[in-house]
């Protein structure tokens, strides 16, 4: 049994362990974002990353090419040039469980002894390994029991939460954003008992993201986004994004704190998200944004402030913010 984990804690998790130099394996389905939250990881702690995909790699790939040392009369193996040499980062085996046996047993030399052929690694480099799990229908091969008792194993949850935090910061498009807020289930669709090509992942909707900020004529989007996170899917968020049309003018919102809304849930979500969304590029705007709250459905006045709690927004320094929990005290017990 391998400990599900949320990205949120992942992150500390696996940072501590890089720090030490423990060697970590992390596991998930298909476009969850593991390679993603591992760079992530090399990036907060100022570490190079050098990410080697194994099922791409033959064993001379890792151990490097034979030749023949005249000084010494013997065989020698010249270590390859995309190995580190110096510094400090991390060394990212993915797809390890998918590489071919031969290729397995190179990375068992390099994880176990830190060293393969003639190369060794330089004692500030770690190594993190990643791969699909064995029911997600990739090619995998079963890990050795004496490859994988070498790592501490971590399985990647899928969290709305962070998922959220990760789009805001990364101007993933509100449209998107508000949808999955309002249809969580439609984060991730993968089935592996199904034989579909396109499925929902946090993956496939930063295509979609990518997809909506192009150029692509209106009238294709249905068939471009489909290939990214199946047809159903796509035709539930090409009717969501409708509803954004119907929103109120958010500019007159953070201007004055003044507009009308609809009652629609749908419309609601859309709403707050872009209320969130806005504060956090510009923090100026949380009075307005709280005194226009005042006035919406409890719980979606509640979902504003906390997704801006979560997001670090600091606001016990605001006079309505002291309003807005007198009058809304009773939902957060």
């Amino acid at each position: 049994m391998v400990n599900v984990v949320k990205a949120s804690d992942l992150i500390k998790t696996i940072s501590a362990l890089v720090q030490e130099k423990v060697p970590t394996f992390l596991w998930g389905a298909p476009g969850v974002g593991k390679s993603s939250i591992i760079k992530q990881i090399a990036d907060e702690n100022n570490l190079q990353f050098i990410d080697l995909r194994l099922a791409l790699m033959d064993p001379t790939d890792l151990k490097g090419i034979p030749f023949y040392d005249k000084e010494s009369h013997s065989a020698l193996w010249a270590p390859p040039a995309f190995l580190p040499t110096e510094g400090e980062g991390i060394l990212f085996l993915d797809e390890l469980n998918s590489a071919p046996p031969s290729v397995q047993a190179s990375a068992y030399q390099l994880i176990l002894d830190r060293k393969v052929g003639e190369y060794e690694l330089p004692s500030g480099w770690a190594i993190v390994s990643a791969g699909n799990r064995e029911g997600d229908r990739g090619v995998t091969y079963r890990m050795p029991s004496p490859l994988a008792n070498r790592f501490v194993h971590f399985e990647m949850e899928i969290s709305i939460d962070d998922w959220r935090s990760w789009a805001y910061k990364n101007s993933i498009d509100d449209k998107i954003i508000a949808y999955i807020s309002y249809r969580e289930e439609h984060l991730f669709t993968f089935d592996a008992k199904k034989d579909i090509k396109s499925f929902a992942t946090p993956r496939s909707w930063e295509y979609v993201d990518s997809i909506l900020k192009s150029n692509i004529d209106n009238t294709l989007l249905l068939d471009v986004i489909s290939g990214a996170i199946g047809k159903d899917v796509a035709v539930s968020f090409l009717g969501f994004i409708k509803v954004m049309n119907r929103l109120p003018d958010i500019d007159a919102i953070l201007e004055c704190a003044e507009a009308k809304y609809s009652q629609e849930v749908d419309v609601l979500y859309a709403l707050s998200i872009a209320l969130v969304s806005a504060v956090l590029k510009d923090e100026t705007r949380l009075d307005n944004v709280l005194r226009y709250s005042l006035e919406l459905k409890s719980e979606f006045a509640v979902m504003i402030v906390q997704e801006l709690q979560r997001e670090g927004v600091m606001m016990e320094h605001s006079i309505i913010f002291k309003t807005w929990v007198k009058k809304f005290i009773y939902l957060l017990e």
